[in-house]
Formats: structure tokens, sequence, C-alpha cells
């Protein structure tokens, strides 16, 4: 945090810190935001007027769009697969995670789905890791960038983790190269 603090948007960092609710729990976002605080000497903002309840009937339309873009072919899938866990879940991911989290504005989603691949990876969660490669690259983000996640965190995983990691990037990789070449066909 204090390399973030001398180089990176504070709005930003503040971005990734709200995000991080969504993958590493409201506690963990709790004591980084105060780290944050701490470290960078930035006050939080006063208001945050995309917070508000007026504006959760937008939260679903562009929790829907996000999703969308983030699941791309896979979308109707992954909506029927969370439905069946339970539809609360899906509306949740829909309005909460898609829509209030992932759609505000102050931080691309590209940006937004490399942290995500970095939460994901830190925290061993290779199901949704898998998922997000691909929201990564749906995202616009390239596949070096994606690699480039995996090498920040030689810190916090092991080197046969961030093996395993980049195993599965290739594999996500060569199926999308499978589905474009057969879609050519």
């Amino acid at each position: 945090m204090e390399q973030a603090a001398d180089s990176v948007d504070p709005v930003q960092v503040d971005e990734v810190i709200l995000q991080s609710y969504l993958f590493a729990g409201f506690p963990r976002a709790l004591n980084a935001a105060r780290i944050w605080r701490a470290v960078s000497g930035q006050p939080a903002p006063h208001a945050d007027p995309s917070s508000g309840i007026a504006n959760a009937p937008d939260w679903v339309s562009s929790g829907e769009a996000t999703c969308n873009t983030v699941y791309g072919d896979s979308y109707e899938l992954l909506r029927e697969n969370v439905r069946a866990l339970h539809p609360a879940l899906d509306a949740w991911m829909i309005a909460d995670g898609y829509g209030k989290v992932l759609s505000r504005p102050q931080l691309d989603l590209k940006s937004r789905e490399l942290c995500i691949v970095a939460a994901c990876a830190a925290s061993t969660q290779q199901r949704q890791l898998h998922s997000h490669l691909h929201g990564a690259l749906n995202s616009g983000a390239t596949p070096a960038e994606v690699a480039g996640v995996f090498d920040s965190l030689h810190d916090l995983v092991d080197s046969a983790e961030i093996d395993r990691y980049r195993g599965l990037l290739f594999h996500v990789l060569s199926k999308r190269q499978s589905l474009r070449h057969s879609k050519l066909q």
C-alpha cells in the first residue's frame, strides 16, 4: 500500500478495496480500508452518491450488462447455475456484485477483473479464478496482462500454485482459440 500511495490514483485504490469485500469478505475490506487511510493519508470521500439505495434499480440493469460482458457466451448458463444454488444468490450476484460494486465507473472493468484474478488466485478460489480469467480476457485484458498478475503474486502464493494457475490460463486461452477457430469454419 505504501507503493500504491506514491504511484496509483487513490480513487482507484479505494475501488479495489471496495470490491475486495466480494472476494475477501467484509472484515478484510474494512481492515484494508483502515490500513489504506493510515498509509496514504487520504481521507474517505464525504459522500458516495452511487452507493445510495435510490440507485438500486440501476444496479440490476448495469449488473446484468457487466456480468454479460464478463461471462460472454457463458452468461445464461452462469445465471441458471447460480439460480439452481439459490435464487437469492443470483439476485445478489447481479444487483450487488455486478451492479452496485463492479459497475462503478471509478475503475474500468478490465482493471477490476485483473484485480479479481489476483484475489481469486491469492485465496485459492480456483473455480472463480477460471471464470474470471475468461472475464479479464472478455473485458479487454491481454494474456500477458493476466500472466503479469500471477507474476505479482510470488510473495503471496507459492510457485507450484502459480505454475498451476499459468496452466489454467493456457487452458482458457486454448479453449478460446478452439472456439474462435470453430466459429470461422
